[in-house]
């Protein structure tokens, strides 16, 4: 069939790939798994079954555990289809020995959505995925490795169209692996329990669909019976990775931005379609930008189960340098934990660096408020959502410029259509060029009063460009040669100052 060969193709081109970016560390690799491999035929033939038996139940029993990780997350899916395979109800993607095990163990078997469980596993179906799956990898070429872990390897590939995406597979040289092999001597049966992070990843991203989570493009899932040993993986549209010190050098509206995403994604997780979600590992690193907007990118440590109790005292967080006690509920859960957990740390790692480094002084009274409110946690998501937006508000209106004298503007004479040539520019910090000094501005008042406040300034040049808050970016400078006609600009030059009057 060519849709398969399409598949194999693909399947085995993803594989080379992998082996050309990691070819040495690969090859040691492959060392390693054909001695271990050899070990286990030397002790079958040496007799030491049993020993073999016993580390084969015990990676059983943990593939078993992480299944029981993602069952939860399938959630009732009610389809009148009934024209699937029998054969794919009965094949879940497990060892021969665990499969019947796990379906009878099961007491929701006939609401469990096996249809996804059965697409991760094997990509039976498409049901649940966008339009990208093993044919979309056929003669892509990789770019870079993006970051790597205990468990995965993200790596950067252009398809055949051109397009860039975010591969993420099971880190071959990961600790993960690493020690699974070493402790059970089966590599193909380590790569699908160390594979389970990336399944369990696939569902999350399928049932946390939101504008701040990265979006889930496909997934290529090898069969077993085409020789890929299970393989997965996961293509996800491609971002950048945070970087905070650059960030931490940004002009504040982008700093704010970075932090409202992130506020709207914790709100969107307090009450998602699986219940309240926490992110168990909350780090920068498992966040990128795509063009300007925050996206939560590493879900496998997402958890949205609740913490039960029969005391407050069961209920702390403990954070390095604060302890937190929530109140036990009638019904025996700490209510709101997940989502207080998510706002500490959305404190203590993203506002606390981004929100008040150079806010607008008619700012600083409602920053200090929520850095304030989200430190003692003494407000929940929505109210710390309310306090973000409103100040979006104020800042794309420009209502909190409403103290700048409307006069401050006739200082400048203004002419329309024009853009200034030979310029004379200075630097500003935070400046949206490193060359000059560009700021944002919501109005042509903002920039006089800027222009005013820099002892360097002469004149300053608004072209229509606009930022994320649709503010106007305005050019600053301390002189310029000439003008040149420029039917989108306008240029503001200060008005010489009157001489005083002699006093003789």
């Amino acid at each position: 069939m060519p849709g398969m060969g399409n598949s194999l193709r693909a399947a085995a081109l993803l594989a080379f790939v992998v082996l050309s970016i990691l070819v040495s560390l690969l090859i040691s690799s492959v060392q390693q798994f054909g001695a271990r491999i050899s070990y286990f035929s030397n002790a079958t033939v040496a007799g030491d079954e049993k020993e073999f038996a016993s580390l084969r139940g015990a990676l059983i029993y943990q593939l078993n555990e992480r299944r029981k990780e993602i069952i939860p997350l399938l959630l009732p899916v009610y389809d009148d289809d009934d024209d699937d395979d029998d054969d794919d109800d009965d094949e879940n993607g497990l060892p021969g020995e665990s499969r019947h095990s796990f379906l009878n163990d099961q007491t929701q078997d006939s609401i469990l959505d096996y249809s996804l469980w059965n697409e991760i596993t094997h990509g039976s179906r498409k049901a649940h995925m966008d339009d990208m799956d093993c044919d979309s990898l056929v003669d892509m070429q990789a770019v870079e490795i993006l970051g790597s872990g205990y468990t995965k390897l993200v790596v950067k590939v252009n398809l055949a169209g051109g397009q860039s995406v975010a591969l993420k597979l099971v880190n071959e040289q990961g600790i993960d692996m690493g020690k699974c092999v070493e402790d059970y001597r089966d590599p193909r049966g380590c790569r699908e329990l160390v594979s389970y992070k990336l399944k369990k990843e696939i569902v999350l991203l399928q049932r946390l669909q939101h504008p701040n989570v990265i979006k889930l493009k496909g997934h290529c899932a090898g069969d077993a019976g085409g020789g890929e040993d299970g393989r997965v993986t996961v293509i996800l549209e491609q971002g950048n990775p945070l970087q905070m010190i650059q960030l931490l050098q940004s002009p504040w509206e982008d700093r704010f931005r970075v932090c409202l995403d992130l506020v709207r994604l914790l709100h969107f997780l307090s009450q998602s379609p699986l219940g309240s979600v926490a992110l168990l590992d909350f780090q920068p690193r498992q966040f990128v930008t795509v063009s300007g907007e925050l996206k939560l990118t590493d879900l496998d440590d997402a958890s949205a189960k609740e913490t039960s109790c029969q005391m407050d005292g069961d209920c702390t967080l403990q954070f390095p340098h604060r302890n937190f006690t929530l109140p036990c509920s009638a019904r025996g859960v700490c209510e709101g934990l997940n989502e207080k957990r998510n706002i500490y740390n959305a404190y203590r790692y993203f506002f606390t660096y981004l929100l008040p480094h150079q806010a607008p002084p008619g700012f600083t009274h409602l920053v200090d408020h929520i850095m304030n409110s989200t430190g003692e946690l003494k407000a929940d998501i929505n109210q710390t959502l309310e306090a973000f937006e409103h100040i979006l508000l104020l800042y794309k209106s420009g209502l909190h410029l409403d103290h700048l004298p409307p006069s401050i503007i006739r200082d400048y004479t203004m002419m329309r259509g024009m853009r200034t040539s030979g310029n004379a520019e200075y630097r500003c910090w935070p400046s949206y060029s490193q060359q000059g000094c560009v700021l944002s501005v919501h109005s042509a008042r903002e920039a006089a009063f800027i222009c005013n406040s820099h002892s360097q300034c002469n004149s300053f040049s608004l072209t229509g460009q606009k930022t994320w808050t649709g503010r106007l970016l305005a050019s600053f400078r301390s002189s310029f040669s000439h003008l040149v006609p420029d039917g989108t600009s306008e240029v503001y030059v200060k008005k010489p100052k009157a001489p005083e009057a002699s006093t003789v």
